[in-house]
Parts: C-alpha cells; sequence; structure tokens
C-alpha cells in the first residue's frame, strides 16, 4: 500500500472534501476521488459516504482513520527529524492568522523568507476564526489580544497598541474632539469583536479609566475596511498600531487623545506566537518563529 495514498486518505478525512484536498495537493479532484476509491476496493470496506452536498466518514473509515493516522504522523515526524540532521530547513510549514493582520504585516514579510529557506513551503491560513493547532495541523499560529489559555506554548512576538483617529478632511468638517465624553457626539465605525462589547476604554497618565459607550451607524467586521473608511472621512474609529501607525505617522490619519491609553478589549493587548506543545521542534518551525521575532519583535 503506498505511503501517499494513506496521507491523501488522512488529509480528506480531515477536510471532509475532495475538492479542498485536490487544491493543497495541487491534483485533479477526481484524481483524489479515484485514489480514494481504489483504497477502498484494496480494503474491501467502505470509507465515506458520498453526496452532492457532502463527503462523511464511515464507521469503519473512521475506525480506520483513527488507528493508521498515529502512524502516519510518526512517518512524517520521523522524516522531519532527518531532514533537520541535514541543518537547512525543508518541508511544508502551516501557518494562520487573522486576515487583516495576515495582509499587513505577515504578507510582505514573505518574500524575504522564502529567499533566505528556499526549501520550505508556506501554507498561510487567513481566517479571524481560531484554528485547532492540532486537528489543522497547524505549526504555527500568530493571535493577537489577550493570551488565553492554552495547552500549547507560547511566545510573545510585539506589544500591541490601539489608537482613536480620525482624517484631517473629517476633524475639519466635524470638529476635533478633546476630551472622551465628546466621542459620543461623532460618528464611529464600529469593529465588533466576539466576546466584547463595542465600548471604548481610555486610561489617563493617572491610571483612571474611562469606558465610552460607543454609537455609529456603521458597523464592519473587517479592520481593513474600517481602516479605508476612515481614510475617507467617515469618521472615528479604533484601530490597532500596526494597521494605522504609518498613516499616523505620513499625516493621512490623526491620532486623538494622545495623552491616553486606549482599547477596547484589553490593556494588555499582544501579538502571540502559539505552536503546538510538541517534544521535538521542526526545525523548519524553529527558524520562521525566529524570523519573525526578529523582524518584528519589540
Amino acid at each position: 500500500m503506498d505511503i501517499s495514498t494513506l496521507k491523501l486518505f488522512i488529509a480528506v478525512m480531515r477536510e471532509r472534501s475532495f475538492t479542498d484536498v485536490a487544491n493543497a495537493y495541487r491534483l485533479a479532484p477526481s484524481s483524489v476521488s479515484r485514489t480514494i476509491a481504489a483504497l477502498e476496493k484494496e480494503l474491501g470496506i467502505r470509507l465515506f459516504q458520498r453526496s452532492t452536498r457532502k463527503l462523511e466518514p464511515t464507521e469503519a473509515g473512521m475506525i480506520y482513520f483513527t488507528r493508521i493516522s498515529p502512524f502516519i504522523d510518526e512517518l512524517e515526524a520521523a522524516q522531519q527529524f532527518a531532514a533537520d540532521v541535514s541543518k537547512e530547513p525543508r518541508g511544508t510549514l502551516r501557518v494562520t492568522t487573522a486576515t487583516s493582520y495576515g495582509q499587513v504585516a505577515i504578507v510582505p514579510l514573505l518574500p524575504k523568507f522564502a529567499k533566505r529557506y528556499p526549501l520550505v513551503s508556506i501554507e498561510l491560513v487567513l481566517t479571524d476564526n481560531y484554528l485547532d493547532l492540532i486537528e489543522d495541523r497547524i505549526d504555527v499560529a500568530i493571535r493577537l489580544g489577550k493570551l488565553e489559555n492554552s495547552s500549547h506554548i507560547a511566545k510573545r512576538l510585539a506589544k500591541m497598541d490601539f489608537y482613536i483617529c480620525a482624517s484631517p478632511e473629517y476633524l475639519d468638517e466635524y470638529g476635533k474632539p478633546e476630551r472622551p465624553e465628546q466621542i459620543k457626539d461623532h460618528k464611529c465605525l464600529l469593529f465588533p469583536r466576539a466576546g466584547h462589547s463595542l465600548n471604548w476604554l481610555l486610561k489617563d497618565r493617572q491610571q483612571n479609566i474611562t469606558e465610552i459607550a460607543i454609537g455609529g451607524k456603521c458597523l464592519i467586521t473587517n479592520a481593513l475596511a474600517i481602516k479605508q473608511c476612515l481614510l475617507n472621512g467617515m469618521g472615528l474609529s479604533l484601530l490597532p498600531d500596526w494597521l494605522v501607525g504609518q498613516d499616523i505617522n505620513e499625516g493621512r490619519l490623526i491620532h486623538l487623545f494622545t495623552d491616553y491609553v486606549a482599547t477596547a478589549t484589553d490593556f494588555e493587548s499582544s501579538v502571540w506566537l502559539l505552536y503546538p506543545s510538541r517534544d521535538y521542534l521542526p526545525l523548519k518551525t524553529r527558524v520562521f518563529i525566529d524570523f519573525l521575532q526578529t523582524e518584528m519583535g519589540s
């Protein structure tokens, strides 16, 4: 039995899609389907129930997956051990982070990483949902905000500050708020965060905290889109430094309330690197973590 066939079966079991696996392996969906059909014929069992809408494993398929996947994972780990002996990073590295952060902060660094480590292939999964590092085979997750309790290894990559800002054009038309209480008199662009209210918190130099209930007619679930609205003079918003820092430095946006620290969630927000807790950290993962810490660490 070909090991590549078993790897393909495990991938289909995890993704529950011939098409997604085909895209990942650069194969035609029909080729993946034929490979699974041939495996079923060789085993003498049906591994999946197929329909036009979904692909579901059979009971026999789940049993086979549960027994075979640890062996394949160990085989891949052994291959990684052997590859690392050469001291030249290689293999596929799966990384996930939030969509906007990935586009702004991670994607621009990939060409430099790829040039330095040409034998490492990157799979960057941009999603605003937290993926399961084990189930989704993630090597490194980059997460923003307050670190939740986790069984994974975590390293702080950088502190993350938030700025309340607006365009010069908006402030010329509607006036500049001088005190936090005046925010409620302005148009605000809202960015909903799961598990958090829409209120903004401001802390002055004496550590006094003011909570402002934010109202507005524009609620957007993408930070890059909110920034574009800010630049077009649609109102005030609270966005992270990695997104608006350059625009503030170059005058396209104005940082308001510079004597305050602002947040919508937690005053200790940071950018975190997470990776699965394992006895051995593959060289491809180690060099990627070191690379990010060198390029972005503070």
